[in-house]
C-alpha cells in the first residue's frame, strides 16, 4: 500500500513510522518553506516532496496538478492529511483521484464549524445558539432573542485562533466591519459559561472503537486570550461526566459521518444546568501534546493506531490494543526563560517532560485519578511562580 501524507507543517512523526512498519511505502507531500528546518524521520519516509506554500498555505489547483503528475508513476492508495489545514486539500484530492477516504462534504462537517454545528443540531444533538455572520438582520434578531456575551468564531481555523468575545452589540458591527469580505466566513455563537471537555477516539469504518474523555482545568479560549497555564486530565471512566460524554461523542461521530481515523472533540457542560453542549470536532489528533496524555494513559499512541486504520481500510479489520487503565495529566505554559529547567520537578508520577523553547510542561500518571489531580494543582501553582509568561493571542496560526 502506498500512503500520501500531506503535512503543510511539522506533525505526525509516529503515524509516518508506523506507516512504514505496516509495510506501506510512505510518501510525504510538504510544505516548501519547511525545507531544511522540519526533522522527519527521513528513514521511514520512502519519498519527501515540496509544494511552493504562502505561510504554509498550498494553491489548491497547484496541488490537484501536482499530485495528479506524482501518481502517473505512483500507485497512490490512500491520502492522509497530517495537520488540521490540511483536511481539505486531502479531501479534494480523493475525490479527484477517486480514492478511499472522506470526501469535500463529510470533511465540511469536521472543520467548518458552522456545518459541524448544523449538522449536529439536524440530529438533535445540543448545541449553542449559533447563527452565520451573512445576514445583518438575522445577527440582530440573534441578538435580540440571545444574552450576550457572544463568541465571533472563524469557521475553518483550529484552536482559539482568532475568537474573540463580544459583550453587547456595538461591539459587533465593528469587528465584523475589520473583517470586510471575509464576514461570511465567521459566526456568531451564544457563550456558555460552564466546563470544557474533550474526547480523543479511533474510528474504523465508521465504529468508535476507542474513545476516551479528559477535562481541561481552564477552557482553553480563556487561556490562549487571558492568559494562564494549560491544563487536562483523563476524567474518571466510570464517573457520570465520562460516560455521558464518551456516549455523545458516538453521537457526534455517526451524525457527521466520520469514515476512519481519530477524531478530538470538545463539549461544554453548561455550568446552569448541568447540560453537555456540542462545540468541535475534527479529524485530526488533538494538539498540545494531548496525543502524549493519550498514550500515557492508555499505552496508545494515537498517531501509530491512525496509521493502523488506513492500512485496515474498507476490510474493517483494524481492532485496538486493549488500553491500560491509568489515569494522567497534561500541564504547559508559556515560559520566562528559552530552556526552562524542569529537574526541581522530581515526583515518581512524571512520565514525560515537554523540550521546546519557552515553553514549560509535563505529563504525570499514576492509577488513582485523586494523585494526578493533586500533582496537576501542585503544578499549577509552581510554574507560575518559575515559568509563566503571557503572549498576546495569534490571529492565525504559526509553525
Amino acid at each position: 500500500m502506498t500512503i500520501l501524507c500531506l503535512a503543510s507543517y511539522e506533525k505526525g512523526h509516529e503515524f509516518l513510522r508506523e506507516a512504514k512498519r505496516q509495510g506501506c511505502r510512505v510518501l510525504l507531500l510538504t510544505s516548501l518553506s519547511l525545507q531544511g528546518k522540519a526533522e522527519w524521520p527521513a528513514a521511514h519516509i520512502d519519498e519527501i516532496f515540496y509544494m511552493p506554500d504562502q505561510d504554509h498555505a498550498w494553491n489548491r489547483a497547484d496541488t490537484i496538478k501536482a499530485v495528479s503528475y506524482l501518481a502517473r508513476t505512483r500507485a497512490i492508495d490512500r491520502i492522509v492529511a497530517l495537520d488540521d489545514f490540511d483536511v481539505e486539500m486531502a479531501a479534494a484530492l480523493r475525490e479527484h483521484l477517486r480514492l478511499p477516504g472522506m470526501g469535500e462534504t463529510t470533511v465540511r462537517h469536521f472543520r467548518d464549524k458552522l456545518a459541524m454545528r448544523m449538522r449536529a443540531r439536524e440530529a438533535g444533538i445540543n448545541v449553542p445558539d449559533f447563527v452565520p455572520v451573512v445576514n445583518y438582520e438575522g445577527l440582530r434578531r440573534f441578538m435580540e432573542s440571545t444574552p450576550a456575551p457572544w463568541v465571533l468564531k472563524p469557521r475553518s481555523m483550529a484552536g482559539a485562533i482568532g475568537i474573540k468575545k463580544i459583550h453587547q452589540a456595538d461591539e459587533l458591527w465593528p469587528a465584523i466591519e475589520f473583517l470586510g469580505d471575509m464576514q461570511s466566513f465567521y459566526l456568531l455563537e451564544q457563550f456558555i459559561a460552564g466546563d470544557i471537555f474533550h474526547v480523543d477516539c479511533i474510528v474504523s469504518e465508521k465504529q468508535v472503537v476507542f474513545a476516551i474523555a479528559s477535562g481541561y482545568g481552564r477552557p482553553p479560549m480563556e487561556v490562549s486570550h487571558a492568559g494562564g497555564i494549560f491544563t487536562t486530565g483523563i476524567l474518571q471512566r466510570e464517573s457520570d461526566d465520562a460516560l455521558r460524554l464518551v456516549a455523545e461523542n458516538q453521537r457526534v461521530m455517526a451524525a457527521l459521518g466520520m469514515v476512519r481515523g481519530v477524531s478530538h472533540t470538545e463539549f461544554i457542560k453548561a455550568r446552569a444546568d448541568g447540560r453537555i453542549h456540542f462545540l468541535e470536532t475534527s479529524a485530526r489528533v488533538g494538539g498540545a501534546h494531548i496525543v502524549e496524555l493519550v498514550e500515557a494513559a492508555t499505552g496508545l499512541n494515537l498517531w501509530a493506531e491512525w496509521a493502523k486504520v488506513e492500512v485496515a481500510g474498507a476490510d474493517g479489520g483494524y481492532r485496538p490494543p486493549v488500553p491500560n487503565q491509568d489515569y494522567a495529566g497534561l500541564l504547559i505554559s508559556l515560559a520566562r526563560q528559552e530552556h526552562p529547567d524542569t529537574s526541581a520537578y522530581n515526583d515518581a508520577e512524571i512520565v514525560w517532560r515537554l523540550a521546546q523553547r519557552h515553553h514549560a510542561g509535563l505529563i504525570v500518571k499514576s492509577p488513582s485519578s485523586e494523585r494526578v489531580r493533586e500533582l496537576l494543582a501542585a503544578y499549577e501553582r509552581r510554574f507560575a511562580e518559575d515559568f509563566y509568561a503571557y503572549q498576546p493571542p495569534r490571529d492565525k496560526p504559526s509553525q
